[in-house]
């Protein structure tokens, strides 16, 4: 996966989609960029760049405005004003017409980076907010507190919607990446119209890259280790660190090879195994994102039984002066921390 380190701000304009107006307040102006008007956007920027479900994405064949007033923009055949207006008149439409999408800011940003220019568009949700409303009754102070729901995610808060997108070329690996978190009311009713963001507004579909693909091959190897060896901490103990050997030592992992140099001369988990993450979506061959394996691979964490937590260094889990696993023999195991110099309690 590509990952961005440099961003400069070019220019950001912000409108107001208020699902109580008739209308969109569409701004004719791009904001100030402050010190710490930037400082704001670029938080915003370097958090979503590196949240963990961005996703890439291909615009659609089909016609889609967002798709091509930004790709106007980034060809320089308009100015972003013109660009963003249409970006939140676009937005306002399907609020308007699903009728379950949240009033919002619509914040559009061009910044380049590294890898050539880019288009961000934040579909920034109003978050609640508490203020003290001073009257006078009867001649004397009376104080409440209200709630406001005009409030902009923080810095520090992660946007649920946004998608950064590029110049279009023929040898791009993706178009533009995505943000699109659904609320747990979509995801279990699964509401009419959760998928606008990506369906309806952007017009694309994502596609997995090494990252996905190595987060996937990850998950659904733990899944079936816990599963198909739930009674046998020695065998999963085994599957677990020849995962984390391969995800280290390896650019890709064939998923045959790595079933018969784990599993040996049992044929039942050989083919179990390459059975279930096939039929869970993995690849034959996993192309591994390092970058991401370095980042995961530094702390372990451990649910033993139950009761006990875990949370050890990838240098002291493998440091057996520090971590010792001893196998018992009837497929339990013993975890010893050694050599123990200071501990808290918290």
């Amino acid at each position: 996966m590509e990952y961005i380190n440099e961003i400069n701000i070019n220019e950001a304009i912000i409108h107001i989609l208020d699902n109580n107006s008739d209308e969109p307040v569409l701004n004719e102006y791009p904001l100030e960029l402050t010190e710490e008007v930037y400082t704001f956007i670029f938080k915003h920027i370097q958090r979503c760049l590196k949240d963990e479900e961005l996703k890439y994405a291909i615009f659609n064949k089909e016609r889609n405005i967002v798709k091509e007033v930004c790709q106007e923009y980034l060809n320089g055949e308009n100015n972003l004003t013109n660009v963003s207006k249409e970006l939140a008149s676009q937005m306002f439409i399907l609020m308007r017409s699903k009728g379950s999408i949240p009033s919002c800011d619509l914040l559009t940003v061009s910044f380049t980076t590294e890898y050539g220019a880019f288009i961000g568009i934040f579909k920034m949700d109003y978050i609640k907010n508490y203020m003290h409303n001073v009257e006078f009754v009867d001649g004397k102070i009376g104080i409440d507190i209200i709630p406001q729901f005009t409030g902009l995610p923080s810095s520090s808060s992660r946007i649920q919607k946004c998608a950064f997108i590029k110049v279009m070329a023929s040898d791009n690996p993706y178009d533009l990446l995505v943000i699109d978190k659904q609320s747990k009311s979509n995801k279990e009713n699964k509401e009419y119209g959760a998928n606008y963001f990506i369906d309806n507004y952007l017009g694309c579909t994502i596609v997995e890259n090494e990252r996905d693909k190595t987060k996937k091959f990850l998950k659904v190897a733990e899944k079936w280790t816990q599963n198909a060896l739930s009674e046998n901490a020695e065998g999963q103990e085994t599957v677990r660190r020849e995962v984390k050997k391969r995800l280290r030592e390896e650019d890709s992992i064939d998923l045959n090879n790595f079933a018969e140099e784990v599993f040996k001369e049992n044929q039942s988990l050989k083919e179990n195994f390459r059975t279930f993450a096939i039929e869970s979506g993995v690849s034959e061959t996993v192309d591994l994102d390092k970058q991401w394996v370095e980042k995961k691979l530094k702390r372990v964490r451990l649910k033993i039984d139950k009761d006990i937590d875990l949370y050890i260094s990838e240098e002291a889990y493998n440091d057996i002066n520090r971590f010792e696993i001893e196998r018992v023999g009837d497929g339990s195991i013993n975890m010893k921390i050694k050599h123990i110099i200071n501990y808290t309690e918290k």
